[in-house]
């Protein structure tokens, strides 16, 4: 059975037949090269594939001769690792809250794959996201659902009309779909039957998606520990997220806000 493996190398001189060099040694230990591509500055990721981990070790002592690269990471592919090598950057982790990711709005599209692979995952996941408004936090949530193939449900919402739900029906309790609660309507303006029914999904083993985990833990029996990933989503690296235009529930809606419909 194939074993694949993460390099990742800091170039330290970045001569020509570099990458000529490294990708013969490769060959010559008969180790797969599946993608390459530059990982932030000055530095080179490949995803490997080789029929023996022996062949990894061997690959390491001789890269460690070698002057003008140093081994950063040489390790069995993590989720991080895969997004890195194919967007040509890694996703910013809080130092620390090693479950909190961090992105920029120009960084959608590594957004949008991390979470897509997020959601192939089996099992109870809960991932709460972060972030101003018109920032793309559901946008994000809808396209990655898209990208992962999953049926997606809002259970509250604000994206294009105010959505309440108050039940589902028999096939919309399916394992297989993405769950999205907007934390702030959920827990302003739903009632105990809507409330009751956000308990029901959360104890599925399904992907629940939560938009302000902030204010819904606030509101709720739930702590941010319950959270599985929290994601922020800014429109520069340096915007602070806040609720301070919602600390009253009557700031939410104003008289020209379209009308909730509870079904």
């Amino acid at each position: 059975m194939p074993f694949e493996w993460y390099l990742e190398y800091e170039i330290q001189k970045n001569r020509p037949g570099l990458l000529g060099d490294v990708s013969s040694l490769l060959g010559m230990l008969s180790i797969n090269i599946i993608t390459i591509n530059g990982v932030d500055d000055s530095r080179r990721g490949l995803l490997l594939k080789c029929e023996s981990n022996d062949q990894v070790r061997r690959l390491e002592s001789i890269l460690k001769t070698m002057d003008h690269i140093t081994v950063t990471k040489l390790r069995v592919p993590k989720l991080r690792d895969r997004l890195a090598v194919r967007h040509g950057r890694y996703i910013q982790r809080d130092a620390d809250d090693k479950k909190t990711f961090r992105f920029v709005r120009d960084e959608l599209g590594l957004l949008v794959d991390f979470m897509a692979e997020l959601y192939k995952q089996d099992g109870h996941k809960l991932i709460g996201i972060r972030g101003m408004p018109r920032v793309g936090k559901t946008e994000s949530i809808v396209a990655s659902s898209v990208c992962a193939n999953k049926k997606w449900l809002f259970v509250s919402s604000t994206l294009l009309k105010q959505t309440i739900r108050s039940q589902l029906i028999a096939d919309e309790y399916s394992e297989d779909n993405v769950f999205i609660i907007d934390g702030i309507v959920s827990t302003r303006r739903g009632s105990e039957q809507h409330l009751q029914l956000v308990r029901e999904i959360m104890r599925l083993s399904a992907t629940k998606v939560v938009e302000h985990p902030d204010i819904f833990v606030q509101n709720t029996e739930y702590t941010l520990d319950d959270f599985d990933y929290i994601i922020e989503i800014r429109n520069d690296p340096d915007e602070e997220i806040t609720y301070k235009d919602v600390e009253e529930p009557q700031m939410l809606f104003d008289s020209s806000s379209l009308s909730g419909f509870d079904f």
